[in-house]
């Protein structure tokens, strides 16, 4: 039975991989190391908290000795780490809270992880490191040139505390590697979207203060351009990635949906708008608000490499997806109240006032 540790696994994409392998594997067991901060949720697993392969430690990953303990107990054979603080607004505010988590966190984990895998010099048997990171790391792309993407060999460039977490932790596992020879890979995705997204990031928060007649905040002009990719798409290209990525590699994961912002805005406004029959739901909704410090102005992957060597490709057009995503979220409103009720709440008002959830 291989078993698998998935830090963050209570988070947005962390869940659904969870619920991914747990669904595609029958062999497996998944133990999910989470913190349960603001983003953590453990309502995205019920359909898996009484699965006998699946086992859930509330635990920190900065926490040396809790990860020692699940080592010894459980004895996986790969780590996934999705743990992160990945809000780049509350990134602004609090960096160091990013540091900690993202670099400390991290590193704490190889330590622990190495320690517990090494067989002899340099050698770990059949054991994997996966460190899921962000096409942050790389900065900003020009609108103007279509043709410019994020490729693996593109210079790290980070524009955020929170970015810049990310790259340094990339940078730790990318030298674990090559100092130790320890098992490691690193996957860089384009923005998520999807089932369980914490309703702080721009299409659940959309969706939500749509179908509440809330305004609808968009930063500066709203022509920032971002590459989305189905969450779905995303956890499949990281189990491949696991089964056959050349370790010591970096895999770009990208999902050929490059849109500004204002087009994401008014795209929900017009599903939800027909899916609720409420024409009360429209464009006079946006607010265009001061944007973000450091905005980066364009995001794009060239997924080429992960395609090449492992023959992944996103499967859901944007189309598609983002229909069957507000609909998911239309369908469960009681999961978002519950998620953003009490500290989150308070935050969130604290930033972004009546405009808030």
């Amino acid at each position: 039975m291989r078993t698998y540790l998935v830090t963050g696994g209570a988070g947005f994409i962390g869940s659904n991989f969870v619920l991914y392998l747990l669904e595609r594997y029958a062999d497996i067991r998944v133990i999910n190391v989470d913190m349960l901060t603001y983003a953590g949720n453990l309502e995205n697993l019920k359909a898996v908290e009484d699965d006998p392969r699946y086992v859930f430690a509330q635990a920190d990953i900065c926490d040396g000795a809790a990860m020692r303990a699940l080592f010894e107990q459980y004895k996986p054979d790969c780590l996934v780490n999705f743990a992160a603080e990945s809000h780049v607004d509350r990134s602004i505010t609090q960096p160091e809270v990013f540091a900690k988590t993202n670099v400390i966190g991290t590193v704490t984990l190889l330590n622990v992880a190495r320690s517990a895998w090494q067989c002899g010099e340099d050698d770990y048997g059949d054991h994997r490191f996966l460190q899921v990171s962000t096409d942050e790391v790389y900065g900003s792309l020009p609108l103007d040139d279509p043709k410019a993407f994020f490729r693996e060999d593109t210079p790290l460039a980070p524009h955020s505390p929170y970015s810049a977490s990310k790259a340094a932790a990339d940078l730790f596992v990318l030298a674990y590697g090559d100092t130790y020879g320890f098992p490691v890979n690193i996957t860089r995705c384009s923005n998520n979207y999807g089932p369980f997204q914490f309703p702080e990031k721009l299409i659940p928060l959309m969706i939500n203060n749509a179908r509440h007649h809330k305004r609808l905040p968009v930063y500066g002009d709203g022509l920032n351009v971002r590459d989305w990719l189905y969450v779905e798409d995303h956890c499949k290209a990281i189990d491949m990635v696991l089964a056959g990525g050349v370790l010591g590699e970096v895999y770009n994961i990208g999902g050929h949906n490059e849109h500004p912002n204002i087009h994401i805005v008014k795209t929900i406004i017009k599903q939800v708008s027909e899916a609720l029959d409420d024409q009360a739901v429209n464009e006079t909704l946006i607010e265009y608000v001061v944007d973000r410090k450091g905005h980066d102005r364009r995001y794009g992957i060239a997924p080429d490499k992960i395609k090449a060597d492992l023959g992944w490709y996103p499967e859901t057009p944007f189309a598609e997806g983002i229909i069957k995503t507000i609909q998911w979220y239309l369908d469960n409103e009681e999961w978002v109240a519950r998620v953003t009720s009490g500290a989150y709440q308070e935050y969130y008002q604290s930033m972004y006032g009546d405009r808030s959830l």
